[in-house]
């Protein structure tokens, strides 16, 4: 089972793409190669291939990226299923998970992040969480991103190592944690990973 993530990036025609473009082609860098495992395309949507465990944090790490950019925002789709035919390009690849992602993203409405398997309850459940956690990450500021992007890329990392990364005290780094709702959006993930892996 693989994850799919089906995205778009919301405004992006407000701001020029050399201030977002970079972004976006080097977090998805970080997950695999053009095209086989992402690809850009219609100008600002996009298409990820992760592992189906590490599809939340990638959803979540993609949110942060692209709210560093004032005035812009980010619609996710994840499809969890099964890759059956595969090429070089993502796009012309196949299987339930792109099938998934791709009904999860035209059910978009409202929500910027939602998900879709084969299991109803399981995504009936996930989805309520998602709601929830949007109430906050849809609110982040560009500081809020910044600060959950770095801590989700250094996981190991203390906030007085953080602040260091960042050129912050510690009592900033702490308090932008804090109102971004890290660490109960870090529960969520670690929730998502394991209940993803009871669905087969």
């Amino acid at each position: 089972m693989i994850g799919i993530i089906t995205g778009d990036i919301i405004n992006s025609r407000a701001i020029e793409p050399k201030e977002w473009m970079p972004k976006l082609k080097s977090i998805l860098s970080v997950f695999g190669l053009e095209p086989e495992k992402w690809e850009i395309y219609r100008g600002d949507s996009f298409q990820l291939e992760v592992a189906s465990e590490n599809s939340l944090k990638a959803a979540i790490l993609i949110k942060a990226t692209i709210k560093l950019v004032k005035g812009l925002d980010v619609r996710l789709a994840i499809g969890i299923g099964e890759k059956s035919y595969s090429t070089q390009k993502i796009t012309e690849s196949n299987g339930s998970a792109f099938v998934n992602s791709g009904e999860c993203f035209d059910n978009l409405k409202k929500s910027h992040l939602a998900i879709k398997t084969a299991n109803e309850d399981f995504n009936t459940e996930m989805n309520l969480f998602f709601d929830l956690a949007q109430l906050t990450i849809n609110n982040w500021s560009q500081k809020s991103a910044e600060v959950v992007k770095t801590a989700i890329e250094h996981p190991n990392k203390t906030q007085k190592e953080l602040s260091v990364l960042l050129n912050k005290s510690q009592s900033t780094i702490n308090k932008g944690l804090k109102i971004a709702g890290y660490d109960e959006i870090m529960r969520m993930e670690k929730f998502y990973r394991n209940q993803i892996s009871k669905l087969w």
